[in-house]
């Protein structure tokens, strides 16, 4: 199946708007390859996921941010709270190797399979974080330029989590499905937040309507 995934990230990223260099694909195949194994005896991504299935809801997913990252200017740290198997950080940092990526995740299985792909591609931009967010926030404000999470479906969970930690420059960047989700968004007690954008798409091969929002405090 390795040719056939090559060509369905390519195929996908192209679908998306988004043109994946071959290293990109190469590194992104291999982690693939490698999640579908772990997944055989590890609860990573829901079992039995078909592998098309996988690249769309999980790799595209992640790579659809992108764009917001490639037109930032400076160096750019990104964190990824709730990482699970490294959506969207892990992906995020095999497009992108000039970005530094911490991945925040307190399960231990997923953390082991991280690591694993960080050795296994060689990523030295990348920071696993056995933990939660929680004990971290205070003394991590300012250190990121960007911030998401597909693991917070729920826009003000996630706000009020990363609040301690974002100034008014840091990007905090939504990965939701519907635009309803973002009602009331400027009257968040653990405001005031900012909506600074918004995109809508649908992912290439499922159609699953995406919506990302980028908010800024204050």
């Amino acid at each position: 199946m390795t040719g056939d995934s090559r060509h369905l990230l390519a195929e996908g990223g192209r679908r998306l708007g988004i043109d994946l260099e071959a290293d990109v694909v190469d590194r992104l195949t291999v982690y693939l390859t490698e999640l579908m194994k772990w997944n055989r005896r590890v609860n990573l991504i829901a079992r039995d996921t078909p592998e098309q299935q996988t690249i769309d809801l999980h790799f595209l997913d992640s790579l659809t941010l992108l764009p917001l990252l490639q037109g930032h200017y400076g160096p750019i740290r990104l964190l990824d709270v709730g990482t699970g198997a490294g959506f969207p950080g892990l992906v995020l940092a095999c497009a992108l190797p000039d970005v530094h990526c911490t991945l925040v995740e307190p399960r231990q299985k997923r953390v082991s399979f991280l690591r694993h792909i960080v050795r296994t591609l060689g990523l030295d931009n990348v920071e696993v974080t056995a933990d939660r967010l929680e004990p971290h926030a205070a003394s991590w404000q300012g250190r990121f330029t960007h911030v998401t999470s597909r693991a917070v479906a729920e826009p003000g969970v996630l706000l009020a989590l990363v609040r301690p930690l974002v100034t008014p420059v840091t990007q905090v960047m939504l990965m939701l499905a519907r635009e309803e989700a973002l009602a009331g968004i400027d009257h968040l007690a653990s405001g005031p937040w900012r909506l600074i954008a918004t995109r809508a798409f649908v992912l290439p091969f499922s159609g699953a309507p995406r919506l990302l929002a980028t908010v800024h405090s204050g």
